[in-house]
């Protein structure tokens, strides 16, 4: 596949040519893999925005360029994706933010944003001429796994904790699935499928091991961000579970902003419930992950042993996001507040991102003044960090050089092209002039100018 470099794992950094392969070789089942893309193969090929908005797929397909999967027909497959994205009408007012979008993933085909991560397990399934497709769940992957596999006539087998509310068995048991209950927890059961599938020879859909799970969910941001016109929010949070779901969201932005598509990536909030929370636990306390109790509603997160860390604690770091907790007390509060506001009907894991939001404003990660804070104290207090031109060049990916191929003209602007050039130089030489505890390379001064530039708002007694 052309638009496709290979494998990069996420722990020692090896990159590995792109066959069918899960996990690092040499990091064993910890190594989760990321896929690379070319970026330059792609914008010049396959995506632009302009050939996405004259698309008239309405599906998460319309972005298989940035999939892992050979190029097909895809309307056999469910409809998976291009579910709504409402601007709130009364939620964000009772919240108190000035703009809030819900995105709601519940209309998808068995109502969860996990069909997005089915629905590309299966077609590299049928791609690759397996006839059972398997995995370990605590709810709406197991569902999901199994509408999308009865739709191209896969077998699916489903081991799920003894734990597993009826309703959601039930609705395996209609798509023809075989249902194998453990006695245990999320980690007993997910060793269990591994076992399974490794004597069987069934293909994996497990998301804590294939990498391509994270390439499906990452639609939604892609979706997001192109249904806002490509102005995405300031802030996007997401229920966690595995892990795997929030890595996507970040993954999903990172891929449009190497394209170009957007000029920054959202922060992240990662909420979890108190009732199973390693990711908080670990972030709070400094400390790595450990195993938690599983003890919520929201079975479709309840998942002790995270089994892609890597990925879920990059999204959060890289956005300059943060994580939180909320009780299944707020939690069922959520799902009431956001029915009688929004008409719309969640269940407990999805709307565990509803009721993070509101913890989030209450403890003063966002707040009303974060937009009006942004405008008046934002580029003023950020080049008096890092001085006008290296500011202007951090604003931009790839910096002044990328500004005098956009917008110069190397015949009729030849003398603009050279001072270009030179301030590129300057640029660069003055980043690797710095000293390191002040970043020396462009991630490294970015970051510098956030803390220093949040240093400087608490001092004005903006934040």
């Amino acid at each position: 596949m052309k638009h496709i470099l290979g494998y990069r794992c996420t722990i020692c950094g090896k990159e590995f040519p792109y066959t069918e392969l899960m996990t690092c070789p040499d990091c064993g089942e910890k190594g989760i893999l990321d896929i690379v893309f070319d970026y330059d193969y792609i914008k010049k090929n396959t995506l632009s925005r302009e050939k996405l908005a004259n698309c008239r797929d309405n599906s998460m397909w319309r972005y298989k360029a940035l999939m892992p999967l050979k190029d097909r027909d895809f309307t056999p497959f469910l409809r998976v994706g291009w579910t709504p994205l409402y601007k709130s009408n009364r939620l964000g007012d009772e919240l108190g933010l000035k703009t809030l979008y819900i995105k709601d993933d519940g209309l998808n085909p068995t109502a969860s944003l996990k069909d997005r991560a089915s629905g590309v397990a299966v077609a590299k399934a049928v791609e690759l001429g397996y006839d059972t497709i398997a995995c370990s769940s605590t709810g709406n992957a197991a569902s999901s796994c199994a509408g999308n596999a009865a739709r191209m006539g896969l077998k699916t087998v489903i081991f799920v904790p003894s734990r597993a509310p009826e309703g959601k068995l039930a609705q395996l048991l209609i798509f023809g699935a075989k249902v194998v209950s453990v006695l245990g927890d999320y980690k007993d059961t997910f060793d269990l499928s591994k076992a399974a599938i490794e004597k069987y020879g069934w293909y994996n859909r497990n998301a804590g091991i294939n990498p391509i799970l994270t390439e499906g969910k990452k639609t939604v941001a892609l979706e997001i961000a192109e249904q806002l016109n490509w102005q995405p929010t300031d802030w996007v949070a997401c229920s966690v579970g595995d892990g795997c779901t929030i890595g996507g969201v970040y993954n999903g932005f990172h891929d449009l902003y190497e394209l170009g598509f957007i000029d920054r990536i959202p922060k992240i909030l990662g909420v979890q419930s108190t009732g199973c929370c390693p990711f908080v636990d670990a972030a709070r306390e400094g400390r790595d992950l450990i195993p938690a109790e599983e003890n919520t509603i929201a079975d479709s997160i309840a998942v002790g042993v995270p089994r892609n860390p890597r990925k879920a604690l990059r999204a959060v770091s890289a956005s300059n996001g943060t994580w939180i907790a909320v009780s299944d007390e707020q939690i069922l509060d959520a799902m009431r507040v956001l029915g009688r506001t929004e008409g719309v009907f969640g269940e407990p894991a999805g709307v565990t991102a509803t009721a993070g939001v509101r913890q989030a404003v209450a403890d003063g990660v966002c707040s009303v003044e974060d937009i009006d804070k942004a405008i008046m104290f934002g580029p003023g207090l950020r080049m008096a960090v890092t001085g006008q031109l290296l500011t202007m060049s951090l604003g931009v990916p790839g910096g002044f050089r990328m500004m005098g191929k956009k917008y110069g003209n190397e015949e009729e602007d030849s003398g603009k092209t050279a001072v270009i050039q030179r301030i590129a130089d300057g640029v660069d030489e003055e980043i690797a002039c710095r000293p390191a505890e002040f970043g020396n390379t462009v991630e490294g001064v970015s970051k510098f100018r956030d803390r220093a530039f949040v240093e400087i708002l608490k001092l004005h007694h903006k934040i």
